[in-house]
């Protein structure tokens, strides 16, 4: 018995661990591997369609001369009166558009009285209940967009705004 307390006594402490380190950090070396694998894989099946599925319409009318995203202010913020029966109440809103379409900021200068007239119109059509819910929030985000392509649209024959944005949205 005395020789096995001197054995023991003799051992390094936590000698073992190393022999057990190896293992676990292989294993999560290759977790690591698969699960990179299996997302790669997952993707490059999500982006390429199976021959003969129907392409969306979004990726296929993809413009060729997509750029990076360029956001613009429409400044001031828009500040109107709500359509409440109830009292005096107040919008403000700050708006960016969104395009990847080079010159556009030229464009949108040129015709920024009429965008924002049709902005002004929409927004002091609203109610604060109907502006308190974020679906409602984003039916009149939707319902703006859509104005200002059409003023686009009428103006130059071509959208060119691919989104809208509130920044800050205050009712009071």
């Amino acid at each position: 018995m005395a020789a096995k307390e001197k054995a023991a006594a003799e051992k390094p402490a936590g000698g073992g661990g190393k022999k057990l380190l190896i293992p676990v950090v292989g294993g999560v070396v290759l977790a690591a591997g698969i699960g990179a694998g299996l997302a790669w894989y997952l993707s490059g099946k999500a982006e390429t369609p199976e021959a003969g599925a129907e392409v969306p319409a979004e990726s296929a009318k993809a413009p060729a001369e997509a750029g990076p995203a360029t956001y613009i202010a429409l400044e001031p913020a828009f500040v109107v009166n709500l359509a409440d029966p109830g009292g005096d109440r107040y919008l403000q809103v700050e708006v960016q558009l969104m395009t990847r379409k080079a010159g556009l900021e030229e464009k949108l200068g040129l015709h920024m009285p009429v965008i924002r007239n049709r902005l002004l119109l929409l927004f002091s059509q609203q109610t604060v209940d109907g502006v308190r819910t974020r679906e409602a929030k984003e039916a009149l985000q939707e319902q703006a967009l859509k104005e200002v392509q059409a003023v686009l649209t009428e103006a130059t024959g071509e959208a060119g705004v691919d989104a809208l944005y509130f920044t800050s949205f205050v009712t009071q």
